[in-house]
């Protein structure tokens, strides 16, 4: 039977989603949780691959169990029968302060946390004074950019498809083309904002380098044109430098039922 988990984490100790052989990991980390409990080896797969220092609002992953779910104590001399809401209590119990599992659910056997994702949001926040709170959630700027100059040139992104000149180099990526559908900055506060950018996928570190090249034109050291040219470009070092992980966050991901869950089969 597969289950999807819906998970939140704080990536600030972890070397990203990904198994890493010289680091610890937050996939390596609920794999271990989960095989502990499960007393059987589980292989878990996210919806994504955040990189180092990036954070989680909401990641969804899954793995496959045929066994029995642990048995919570029972109440008042009668036992109580076994569901995944004990296997999150558990899994909370065991897991560090820094990943935190909001639920998890059994799905059809074809549902997969990441090929059966519709669209996924990121944000990336930044702020504009210095706060002891927000260093390893937000990145400070030392001037505040042109906001509105960046929402013009973000609007841009949603005309075309492929992101060559936002992706990572040297990746096992087959194709650099995504369909953004939405991205803005949007003001928090005096001192706080963030970026939203939603599409069906992302490539390696695209967030991060289309935030960067961004903050370019509210630095004016780049047009809004030139934002153009630098997407139609299709070439890396045309672009700006990538922002630091700590901003990123992933905050949603979408299916075509709501949590991922699919039409109820009646064999089942």
């Amino acid at each position: 039977m597969r289950y999807f988990i819906e998970l939140s984490y704080d990536g600030t100790a972890y070397h990203g989603w990904q198994v890493q052989p010289n680091g610890s990991s937050v996939q390596e980390t609920l794999q271990k949780a989960l095989s502990m409990l499960l007393r059987t080896e589980i292989a878990v797969t996210g919806a994504g691959r955040t990189d180092a220092g990036v954070h989680a609002a909401m990641m969804v992953a899954h793995y496959d169990f045929d066994g029995p779910l642990p048995v919570p104590p029972a109440r008042d001399g009668k036992v109580v029968q076994s569901d995944t809401d004990y296997l999150v209590y558990r899994l909370n119990g065991v897991l560090p302060y820094d990943i935190a599992i909001h639920g998890i659910y059994p799905v059809a056997d074809e549902m997969h946390a990441r090929f059966s994702a519709i669209s996924r949001t990121y944000y990336y926040y930044v702020h504009t004074r210095k706060s002891p709170f927000l260093r390893d959630r937000s990145w400070r700027l030392v001037s505040e950019p042109d906001f509105e100059a960046m929402n013009r040139a973000a609007v841009l992104l949603m005309e075309y498809e492929d992101f060559t000149s936002f992706s990572k180099v040297n990746t096992d990526t087959k194709t650099n083309i995504c369909h953004v559908t939405s991205a803005r900055w949007v003001q928090l506060s005096e001192d706080e904002w963030r970026f939203e950018i939603t599409a069906d996928r992302f490539l390696r570190n695209m967030v991060r380098a289309i935030v960067g090249t961004l903050m370019e034109v509210g630095r004016g050291t780049l047009s809004v044109e030139g934002f153009r040219q630098v997407i139609e470009d299709k070439n890396r070092s045309a672009a700006g430098d990538s922002v630091p992980a700590r901003g990123l966050f992933l905050q949603e991901v979408k299916y075509k039922d709501p949590r991922g869950r699919p039409t109820p089969n009646p064999s089942r």
